[in-house]
């Protein structure tokens, strides 16, 4: 009997996804090429941030609220602490994007928050140095999931009601035929009634759509923990995370980052990083002094209590649409495949709830939430040239 879907690649997205599957009841076959909460692509680095003042569009927000349900949902199921809340700054230029995005989604949807200029934001959070003509938006509810706990919960749990899981087993193609998907991998040949693509940075050399019209661009990223000089002004509960851009002499520059947690150090990232496109399979995952200068010229500048002696870097992978939103649809060829891609680097807090929208679109055909925004065919002219 075919699965009634099959899953590939099980990270983020992919274990979330197989995870409400298998609640629902549905017969799961998850495939992922390397070991489940591996280091090759998106999700490692042991934290990333949720926020509900949502500079990236008001629109998110609604998907953002379900997605901090669904969070405490598997707490609960794991039995293990996922989602910490620091409360959060996004912070910028009033012009800016970020200030100005994130104070929209404020007012849109009625989200508690404070506005402060960099005197207020130096006074209540002191291992903040943002330079007079930033502002910040403070929202109470942000914090940060653990990515690579939750990634080993979800899978848990999926397993733990029926789900196969399979690590270390490649995908080699995978057809439509007489109303049934077949998946082909380097072990064996398997059939389903529907198949999700979560494939994270191989997204587009396993969609061919995506790759013809470049709609799932990887990209190198790195992130610094450095020892803080003065550990006490960024302990979680004194210091939040943070989601700032600011004008410096070679442009615009947009950084994130968190309190101490787990890798005992501050951790910063530079979002775009120095904007390397990267080939999955190729790329070089050695962080550099280049690295190094760079993040630790933004901790110097913004965060200088912070600048320590460096204790780890990492690299990992963001995986971009044209316009920074995500691929969420239905295959333009066949409605038995769905695509979940190009997360752009802000899609990992969404993991629950996108899970839960994907059970959704394979089992019911429809999802609870208005997707246009995220659809393929807003691409349609997009080619590779």
């Amino acid at each position: 009997m075919p699965y009634d879907a099959i899953v590939i690649g099980i990270g983020g997205m992919g274990s979330a996804t197989a995870y409400h599957l298998a609640r629902r009841g549905a017969s799961v076959l998850g495939l992922e090429q390397f070991e489940i909460g591996h280091d090759f692509g998106s999700s490692h680095g042991v934290n990333r941030i949720i926020r509900l003042a949502y500079a990236e569009g008001a629109a998110y927000v609604p998907m953002l609220r379900r997605a901090y349900r669904l969070w405490r949902q598997i707490e609960r199921e794991a039995k293990e602490p996922l989602l910490y809340i620091t409360g959060g700054i996004d912070a910028g230029p009033t012009d800016g994007a970020i200030f100005r995005g994130s104070l929209e989604s404020c007012r849109k949807h009625r989200l508690r928050h404070d506005v402060l200029d960099s005197v207020q934001l130096r006074d209540r959070f002191p291992g903040i140095r943002f330079p007079k003509d930033l502002f910040a938006v403070y929202q109470p509810d942000a914090g940060f999931v653990l990515s690579e706990r939750s990634i080993l919960a979800y899978s848990g749990a999926a397993k733990h009601r029926g789900a196969e899981i399979h690590a270390h087993e490649a995908v080699r193609e995978w057809k439509v035929l007489r109303g049934r998907v077949t998946v082909r991998t380097d072990k064996g040949s398997y059939e389903a009634r529907k198949l999700i693509i979560t494939a994270g940075a191989w997204a587009s050399k396993v969609a061919s759509v995506l790759r013809r019209r470049k709609l799932a661009e990887p990209e190198r990223q790195v992130m610094i923990w450095t020892r803080p000089l003065r550990p006490e002004v960024f302990e979680i509960g004194r210091f939040p995370i943070f989601n700032m851009e600011a004008r410096e002499e070679s442009g615009m520059h947009h950084y994130y980052g968190f309190p101490v947690f787990g890798i005992p150090g501050f951790k910063l990232g530079k979002y775009h990083h120095l904007g390397e496109r990267a080939n999955p399979e190729t790329m070089d995952r050695r962080c550099n002094a280049r690295d190094s200068r760079v993040l630790r010229a933004a901790i110097r500048r913004y965060f200088p209590d912070a600048l320590g002696p460096t204790i780890v870097m990492k690299s990992c992978l963001f995986t971009n649409s044209p316009d920074g939103h995500f691929i969420i649809d239905r295959h333009p060829e066949s409605d038995r495949v769905i695509v979940a891609a190009s997360f752009s680097g802000h899609g990992f807090k969404f993991a629950s709830v996108i899970g839960e929208t994907l059970a959704d679109m394979a089992l019911d055909g429809a999802a609870r939430f208005d997707l246009k925004m995220f659809g393929i065919e807003r691409f349609r002219s997009h080619t590779s040239g």
